[in-house]
């Protein structure tokens, strides 16, 4: 620790007593203390962790799909053969697929998240220099 700021708090005492004094053009009585001041903070320390879930995925209804399309289409075809076999193949299609059975599963997905780990702690925030001169008070609010 250097000098200086070994005795910091004594010197401005010193000078604040001396400044005072000067102006005064008397003997003063001057005391004085200083005191630190510190505030608690929250400090946050990061760290990333791999998070797993299953999801559920549906299953594949292609083959459901293709066969209401075909009977859809000789359907309509039988009814009208200029576009019935069109319009039936498209509502066999999707009747086919909204009446499909198969069974989904469920699959697991991971992700990386960052998540963070916290600690209080007390933090130098300013010091206070408080004096006396003739039974007045004086305060000096200052950072190192």
């Amino acid at each position: 620790m250097k000098f200086a700021e070994k005795y910091f708090h004594t010197v401005v005492i010193a000078v604040c007593a001396s400044f005072l004094s000067s102006l005064a053009f008397a003997e003063a009585n001057v005391m004085g203390q200083t005191r630190d001041v510190y505030k608690t903070v929250i400090q946050q320390k990061p760290y990333t962790v791999e998070v797993c879930k299953q999801v559920a995925v549906p299953g594949d209804k292609t083959a459901d799909t293709v066969v209401g399309t075909i009977l859809g289409g000789v359907i309509g075809h039988q009814i009208d053969h200029k576009d019935g076999a069109k319009i039936g193949g498209v509502l066999g299609g999707i009747l086919g697929n909204q009446n499909s059975n198969a069974v989904g599963s469920t699959q697991t997905q991971c992700q990386t998240e960052t998540r963070y780990e916290e600690e209080t702690i007390e933090v130098y925030s300013h010091s206070v220099v408080t004096f006396w001169d003739n039974g007045r008070e004086y305060k000096l609010r200052y950072q190192k």
